[in-house]
């Protein structure tokens, strides 16, 4: 290992430069409290607006969250002029008809992992996007976090050597009854789409997508993927394996293994983590990261509201860090995986 410090992190601070924008919000669930609480304290960006279909509990959040205006449907918060982009953090079921009509009312739009139930329906907000000249990304937000830029850089430049496998897991013991939404087909459930979407989304950061794609696990009695384990197969010899469950825990953690060195991301990767470089030969030094930030757990879902103000202010209309070609070819891979299953 000829690498002797890692790279600087690439951090989306807040106020430098970036457009302050009027936010409102579709879905005021429990993920959705995390990120405006994260919002509001960590950036320059202001939700503005609440919309969902009960008046009630979008005045209620609102309440909560210090947002000015609640709204009992989408569409009337949508005809308002002062709001610049919309948050859609309901189950995967309503995105696309959420998001297209975000989209088609001229907003900029931020849709809650995963973009939608399936690659078609991404595909068809990408175009909807495109179409219409707003920035569309998806709330993926581990591509935001400072240490993805640290492993970017490292692969980049060749820190790694040649990558040749990556490890990855994703398990919470969430054990979902029968009426929870995890067990619901048409909203979306299942745990690809919802934890292993996370280490997917990390191999194809690192290596693209796959060649091929092999899936074993087990299936529900709702009909919905309960584990799995995949193993992708990459251009050029590299091979990666992810697991995922929603029946248990398990490590949470990531390798990426070059032929140079590896670096593990502790537990949990998909968060803010640390990260170890430690080169192939036994007696190799351990190189250490950590955050040089002090945002810790879900305060870190600023960093991606900062981004997309960034990316809204230099005239882009998708993530340059995640794509709109690459997030529609990971919901590709998680259909081809829950198809063999």
């Amino acid at each position: 290992m000829t690498t002797t410090s890692l790279p600087e992190a690439s951090i989306f601070h807040a106020g430098a430069g970036e457009p302050a924008l009027r936010w409102g919000l579709i879905g005021p669930g429990w993920i959705a409290g995390e990120f405006v609480t994260a919002v509001h304290a960590h950036t320059a960006q202001r939700f503005v607006g609440v919309a969902s279909r009960s008046e009630k509990r979008a005045d209620a959040f609102a309440s909560t969250y210090g947002i000015e205006n609640a709204f009992g449907s989408a569409e009337a918060m949508l005809a308002r002029p002062d709001i610049d982009v919309v948050y859609i953090a309901s189950p995967p079921g309503a995105h696309l008809a959420e998001g297209l009509a975000a989209v088609a009312a001229g907003k900029h739009v931020i849709i809650e992992k995963p973009l939608a139930s399936d690659a078609v329906e991404g595909q068809q907000l990408a175009d909807a996007a495109r179409s219409a000249g707003v920035l569309l990304m998806e709330a993926m937000w581990s591509r935001y976090l400072p240490q993805s830029s640290v492993v970017r850089a490292l692969v980049a430049d060749g820190g790694l050597g040649e990558i040749r496998e990556v490890l990855a897991s994703h398990g919470q013991a969430i054990n979902p009854g029968p009426d929870h939404r995890l067990s619901r087909a048409d909203l979306g459930g299942g745990a690809l789409l919802d934890l292993g979407i996370y280490p997917v989304q990390f191999d194809s950061m690192i290596l693209g997508a796959p060649t091929r794609v092999t899936a074993v696990g087990a299936v529900a009695e709702s009909g919905v993927d309960s584990y799995s384990s995949l193993i992708l197969s990459h251009a050029g010899g590299a091979q990666s394996t992810l697991t995922n469950s929603m029946i248990t825990r398990t490590p949470n953690s990531a390798v990426v293994a070059g032929s140079e060195a590896h670096l593990y991301l502790a537990p949990t990767f998909y968060n803010p983590t640390t990260l170890e470089l430690t080169g192939n030969d036994p007696a190799a030094p351990t190189l250490h990261w950590d955050d040089p930030t002090d945002l810790r757990g879900f305060a870190a879902l600023s960093w991606e509201a900062t981004a997309l103000a960034t990316f809204v202010g230099e005239g882009r209309t998708e993530s340059p860090l995640h794509t709109l070609d690459e997030t529609v070819s990971i919901l590709e891979t998680l259909d081809e995986a829950r198809r063999q299953l």
